[in-house]
């Protein structure tokens, strides 16, 4: 056995080929570059700046609570139900649609008292929805040492995606 069989090999050394201020942006350029036929597996697209950012999406009622684990509820006992049905491991006698209806109101009411008491435990402390993410200031795209010079040109050529 050699000393190197058990442990990863370093990551090439890498740099900086070009900064944009959008991932879509960033993305576009991978994509050019792939166009191009550029051996992208040697690019990586990296946040700077990173910022945790939550879009407030409306007020959290009592019955939002309920409604919103219900429906989850609902699908996965319907799931469930479908799926037992499907194997035949309850009575043949009994449709699997049949089977994915009980479970479905099962799960929606489960979901509705799971819903309920979970706003409940926050005691009016979060009384919002939301949905969070990360961003960045800019996206940089890092490029193996072997393959910067050639991605720098590329992007550089007319017609590839602007920086700005």
């Amino acid at each position: 056995m050699t000393p190197t069989s058990h442990h990863p090999t370093a990551a090439p050394a890498q740099r900086v080929v070009a900064s944009y201020p959008t991932y879509a942006a960033a993305e576009q350029a991978v994509d050019y570059l792939s166009d191009q036929r550029f051996p992208v597996e040697h690019v990586a697209i990296v946040g700077r700046g990173l910022h945790s950012y939550e879009q407030v999406t409306g007020r959290m009622t009592w019955a939002k609570a309920a409604g919103y684990q219900a429906a989850g509820g609902a699908v996965l006992g319907a799931l469930f139900g479908w799926i037992l049905g499907l194997f035949d491991l309850v009575n043949p006698l009994v449709s699997g649609a049949l089977l994915a209806l009980y479970g479905a109101i099962v799960g929606a009411v489960l979901g509705a008292v799971l819903g309920l008491v979970g706003h409940a435990l926050t005691g009016g402390r979060r009384d919002f929805a939301s949905i969070s993410a990360f961003r960045a200031d800019s996206y940089d795209l890092l490029v193996d040492d072997t393959h910067a010079a050639q991605a720098t040109q590329m992007l550089a050529a007319p017609g590839a995606p602007s920086r700005t």
